[in-house]
């Protein structure tokens, strides 16, 4: 699934096209994505200009003078920028095609994604309105994590997955922050100190600004807007390494399951 690091990405690919962009035409050639796509997009679109682009979460927003686009990749899809005309494969369902030649086109194998219109403010779309703190902003810091673990007893990787808490902490990213701070998946949310805390959002906060500036990683059905890939996976120091030597101690690296995800850890460096 594309997480943060790919939605930013796709955004600084896209923003470039589509800013002060008129659309010229709206084409959906399969509605049935995780919600239907609005079957009046044509309509409610065409000749109208982008205002704006930015990312809630992993939720893009491509915004409008009367309403906001919103765009989810889903477990499978990816955006691209292509010439007007290029002729559509089998996955891809939507395109939007703007007058400067240019098309935005959605391709979703799996059809977990979403393209929605929200009229109003759209950070208070339902899907948005309640998600917690953006990892990169001034409103995550050591305060809030600490606060939000005092009353959770599950384990600290799920927490930090919790979108309530912090968006945009996927399990790649999971897995990686807590072996850059040191700490192992298992350990119960309430445990953690006011220091740790302090310690795991420097560890979130770099982990997704390096990933990135890195292009984000190559996930199995994920691409940018240009056709390339991201390579941020060349630098895992735990995910996807069962067995393999940590890169710090040359101790195998664990695999475990939890809430039916993969986490992976040093029993070495991570306490």
């Amino acid at each position: 699934m594309p997480e943060l690091p790919e939605v930013e990405t796709t955004l600084r690919g896209i923003a470039p096209h589509l800013q002060d962009q008129t659309v010229s035409d709206v084409v959906i050639r399969n509605a049935r994505l995780r919600w239907p796509i609005p079957n009046d997009l044509p309509a409610l679109l065409r000749g109208h200009t982008v205002r704006s682009l930015q990312r809630r979460a992993k939720y893009l927003l491509i915004a409008f003078e009367h309403g906001t686009l919103v765009l989810h990749l889903g477990m499978s899809g990816s955006l691209r920028i292509l010439p007007h005309g290029t002729p559509p494969e089998k996955h891809d369902h939507f395109d939007l095609i703007m007058r400067n030649g240019k098309l935005m086109r959605l391709r979703d194998p799996r059809r977990f994604g979403a393209v929605l219109w929200h009229t109003g403010d759209a950070l208070q779309h339902t899907l948005l309105a309640h998600l917690g703190p953006e990892p990169l902003s001034s409103t995550f810091d050591a305060a809030h994590l600490y606060r939000a673990m005092r009353t959770r007893s599950a384990a600290l990787k799920l927490v930090i997955m919790d979108s309530s808490v912090v968006v945009g902490v996927g399990n790649i990213y999971a897995n990686e922050a807590l072996f850059r701070a040191g700490i192992k998946p298992q350990l119960p949310a309430n445990k953690l100190s006011k220091a740790r805390s302090e310690t795991l959002v420097h560890s979130i906060q770099g982990v997704l600004r390096e990933a990135i500036e890195k292009g984000g990683s190559s996930l199995r059905d994920f691409i940018h807007s240009d056709g390339s890939s991201g390579y941020f996976q060349q630098h895992y120091f735990v995910y996807g390494r069962k067995d393999e030597m940590c890169k710090q101690c040359g101790t195998p690296i664990k695999h475990i399951k939890q809430g039916q995800r993969a986490s992976f850890y040093c029993p070495h460096c991570q306490r």
